[in-house]
């Protein structure tokens, strides 16, 4: 009968040791969810993140591109009215002799 004791009390063990890994296991596996879904949370808030900076920032290069056509039609216009200048004060000297 101690035999059978001794045996019962093993399986008892082993059925204790089983069933407390198989609930470690199971606390890791939802640690890991948990843990992924925080990681993949962040990650889509990141990403986000970044495509708001990257539509601003082509917003951004639309006005500059605008701006610098702008600043190429204003700077023809100057060296027009500079050439004209040049012809006028030219003209001037040639009636002022």
């Amino acid at each position: 009968m101690a035999a059978g004791g001794a045996s019962d009390a093993q399986a008892r063990f082993g059925h204790s040791v089983k069933g407390l890994l198989t609930e470690k296991v199971t606390s890791c596996g939802t640690d890991v969810i948990a843990l992924t879904k925080q990681l993949l949370g962040q990650a889509a808030r990141n990403m986000v993140m970044q495509e708001d900076a990257i539509l601003h920032s082509e917003d951004s290069l639309r006005k500059m591109a605008i701006i610098t056509t702008h600043l190429q039609y204003q700077q023809e216009a100057i060296q027009k009215n500079v050439e004209q200048s040049s012809n006028l004060q030219d003209q001037l000297r040639h009636l002022l002799r």
